[in-house]
């Protein structure tokens, strides 16, 4: 018996970890994917209200939110996909994929990662009480306010905290940069931009998900996939309006045009181009007709030529990141244009565009520019440096 009575305790307590596995099951399985089903269907509603610009229907899903600063905003898709819902009693949080497209823009969805925090009534039925960029994802426009909008006839510019006269100049800006880059590069691009123009530095930022240091002093950024197949969505020229602000009329036509290069060149630049040349390419670009000279456009590479410390290679990728010195970030930059200018000097620009394109369609960085200067420029890396720093003497000297 006694026996028999430990057999039975062990089978009582066996019993019972078996239902708490059957419940815990429950909850973690079926449960949940229950609440994920409703999550999902809650939001393809709200996703249904902002295509259909639909305030009243919006509200029925939850929080209105920044449903208004959309309402300005040429929308071509909007779509929401739950990946995860972490639910505790009655709220919850979703981890959610939303997907949208620009009307004439965006060949397929921009993707941002977003939590949808969320609450239950007495009902069983959920909505939203917030949505917000998910954890080091990048905010939306829209997340920092009223979307104000204005059409060029090649640019959409979008923009928030600016007036739509200030909106207007720079879709006259990239307006003149699209036909300028398609004269350099060719016609075979979209020959459309999206720019953006947040409120301040902080915003810009905050656009790209990164700290505000890593973009003090530069005038605009370009966002997209290098090597980009043919359905992607569209390149965005983001602005920082405070550095932008102070540039002179030349100046800021010169950095919409450069970023607008990046657009156009995006399907030919892929893991394979080296900085200094895609950089270079956009600087020799935008300052291609402004009547610069070099000694006017590469002060601080000219004042290092001068002082006899002339740069001995071609600057490297890590010689372009933002966060380190200012002045040889400057020099990396003019020294990329010069490489751009000499090659559209001694072997024409049409070879230029060649050597850009052939160094791009390498499957790997390595042998990529020796093979592109092989064939197209026919010299060597070695030959092309030394005639490089020739040419910045001569020029800047």
């Amino acid at each position: 018996m006694a026996g028999r009575g430990r057999a039975s305790g062990r089978g009582i307590v066996a019993l019972c970890l078996v239902l708490l596995a059957a419940l815990v099951g429950c909850a973690g399985g079926p449960a949940a994917d229950g609440t994920k089903a409703q999550v999902q269907r809650l939001l393809d509603r709200r996703a249904t209200a902002v295509l259909d610009r639909d305030q009243a229907a919006f509200t029925r899903t939850g929080a209105l939110s920044w449903f208004q600063n959309l309402s300005a905003v040429p929308l071509a898709g909007w779509s929401y996909r739950v990946t995860a819902v972490h639910r505790t009693g009655d709220t919850a949080t979703a981890d959610v994929e939303l997907g949208y497209r620009v009307q004439n823009h965006d060949t397929a969805p921009v993707t941002v990662a977003r939590t949808v925090d969320l609450s239950v009534d007495l009902e069983g039925r959920w909505y939203v009480d917030a949505e917000r960029p998910a954890d080091k994802a990048p905010r939306q426009l829209w997340d920092q306010g009223e979307v104000i909008v204005v059409r060029g006839e090649h640019s959409l510019v979008m923009g928030v905290g600016q007036t739509g006269e200030t909106l207007h100049t720079y879709a006259d800006l990239a307006d003149r940069a699209v036909p300028a880059v398609s004269d350099a590069w060719g016609t075979d691009w979209s020959r459309q931009v999206v720019v953006l123009v947040p409120k301040s530095l902080e915003d810009m930022a905050a656009l790209l998900g990164s700290p505000a240091s890593s973009y003090r002093g530069i005038a605009a950024v370009t966002t997209g996939e290098t090597g980009a197949p043919a359905r992607a969505p569209s390149d965005r020229i983001i602005v920082n309006p405070d550095a932008y602000g102070v540039l002179g009329a030349v100046g800021k036509q010169v950095v919409l045009t450069h970023e607008t290069t990046h657009v156009a060149t995006r399907t030919a630049t892929t893991a394979a181009t080296p900085l200094w040349l895609s950089e270079g390419y956009a600087d020799w670009v935008g300052y291609r007709g402004s009547g610069r000279t070099p000694a006017q456009a590469a002060p601080e590479l000219g004042e290092a030529v001068g002082a006899g410390r002339a740069p001995r290679a071609l600057p490297g990728d890590r010689d372009f990141g933002f966060s380190g010195d200012a002045d040889e970030l400057a020099r990396a930059y003019e020294s990329g244009w010069m490489a751009c200018r000499m090659i559209a000097e001694r072997w024409g620009e049409v070879r230029l565009g060649e050597f850009y394109a052939a160094v791009g369609a390498h499957a790997k960085r390595a042998g990529a520019v020796e093979d592109a200067m092989k064939s197209i420029l026919g010299t060597t890396p070695g030959e092309f440096t030394a005639e490089w720093r020739e040419y910045l003497r001569v020029q800047l000297g």
